[in-house]
């Protein structure tokens, strides 16, 4: 669910409605340009006739109150996390997307000719484009029937494992194998698990090899046994799928107000274990729509000055499969770009379906 519009005037706890629209302008001002604001600035644009003397006494409650920080000893004043985090609740104005939007948000997403990784690399990619932050994606394992899969040599030590799924979908694995195996070890072993197949997904095809194999061990020939091994361990356990980031680069253009450098490089490392997808995953399902997370709240960023804005996107039967979303600063145009995470969300679940 996108959060509620509460207006100009909204009353939040603690805040009366001269509070919050200031702290909405501050917030509004924040996100365009990325500077401190001063009570002259916010004085030409209130609706309300009010001194610059009577602002500053409205912002220097508001910083008591842990919502605005002056960021040095000048008069101007940015939001604090707890600021954002109230604005994004209470006050945002977001609008929907117009058709021509949304036909270009599904056209893109279900171009044809692409496999489903591919699909959901071009969402991720799209939505960084968009939201000028890095657009991440949750990619489910697949789990359709498998049709077919193929081992071949590469050189010695790897091999290339090709997989074929019901849906012609196409997925290519390098794996290692013991250097020295002959051509006939891959052919036998791609034969092996062809004969078994007959509609089982690879996890169920996986269970009944290694069955097979520790049942008549004699029955294979030890170097194929390797090669089998190794190939359906490749998408075997540990929820499988895989986390697709695009747009690295909008999280760098950043770095006057993201840090350091080597702060975004563990970022980066954080997000390619296997650990962070399950919390992604884990995140996008506290409720039925876009998820918000400011700075330190997911759990995921050991810094402040990042945000994360994630949707689930759901299969056929309505199973959360995976995420989408983006991370960038936490000036990110919410209102832009919490509805394009959520309508790009709901395409990728009926392209799912």
């Amino acid at each position: 669910m996108l959060p509620r519009d509460l207006g100009g005037t909204a009353m939040l706890p603690g805040l009366d409605s001269r509070g919050a629209a200031i702290l909405r302008q501050v917030v509004e001002l924040y996100v365009e340009t990325g500077e401190p604001v001063g009570s002259r600035t916010l004085s030409r644009r209130l609706p309300q006739a009010l001194s610059p003397a009577t602002i500053r006494n409205a912002m220097a409650d508001l910083e008591e109150a842990g919502l605005l920080y002056a960021p040095h000893t000048s008069a101007g004043r940015l939001p604090t996390e707890q600021g954002l985090r109230l604005f994004v609740d209470g006050l945002l104005e977001f609008g929907d997307l117009t058709d021509t939007e949304r036909e270009a948000i599904a056209t893109r997403c279900a171009a044809s000719g692409r496999s489903y990784e591919e699909t959901l690399s071009e969402a991720g990619q799209m939505l960084s484009g968009l939201a000028g932050a890095a657009g991440l994606v949750v990619a489910p394992k697949t789990e359709a029937p498998i049709k077919h899969i193929e081992f071949v040599a590469l050189s010695p030590g790897r091999a290339l494992v090709v997989l074929v799924n019901a849906h012609g979908q196409v997925e290519n694995r390098v794996i290692e194998v013991p250097a020295g195996l002959p051509p006939s070890a891959f052919t036998q072993a791609s034969n092996f698990i062809n004969n078994r197949l007959s509609g089982r997904t690879l996890e169920e095809t996986r269970a009944l090899v290694a069955q097979e194999i520790e049942a008549n061990r004699t029955a294979l020939d030890a170097l194929s046994q390797q090669v089998i091994q190794a190939g359906l361990a490749t998408w075997a356990g540990g929820g499988g799928g895989s986390l697709i980031l695009r747009g690295q680069a909008k999280l760098l253009e950043n770095l006057d107000e993201l840090a350091r450098v080597q702060e975004i490089q563990a970022l980066f490392e954080r997000l390619e274990a296997q650990e962070t997808m399950l919390r992604l995953l884990e995140l996008s399902q506290r409720g039925q729509g876009v998820q918000i997370f400011i700075g330190a709240e997911s759990g995921l960023f050991d810094s402040a000055g990042l945000s994360m804005v994630v949707a689930p996107f759901r299969n056929g039967e309505e199973r959360i499969v995976g995420a989408i979303g983006v991370i960038g600063p936490t000036r990110i145009n919410y209102g832009r770009v919490i509805p394009v995470v959520d309508y790009t969300a709901q395409v990728i679940g009926r392209i799912l379906g």
